[in-house]
């Protein structure tokens, strides 16, 4: 009887892992707010293509 109580403990431990890793993940994927990229106005865009070209030069 003691083995049996023993993997049930086991099965639990690792229920809860599970669901905490479960949590931490659905908490990652909606709650965290994130960083947007801002569009670059065109002049900015207009250096960044001039210094690639002058790269390839």
């Amino acid at each position: 009887m003691e083995h049996l109580n023993w993997g049930y403990i086991q099965l639990g431990l690792v229920g809860l892992a599970f669901a905490g890793l479960q949590v931490w993940w659905i908490g990652s994927v909606f709650f965290r707010r994130r960083d947007l990229a801002t569009p670059m106005k065109s002049a900015e865009f207009r250096k960044t293509l001039e210094k690639i070209w002058s790269k390839r030069s």
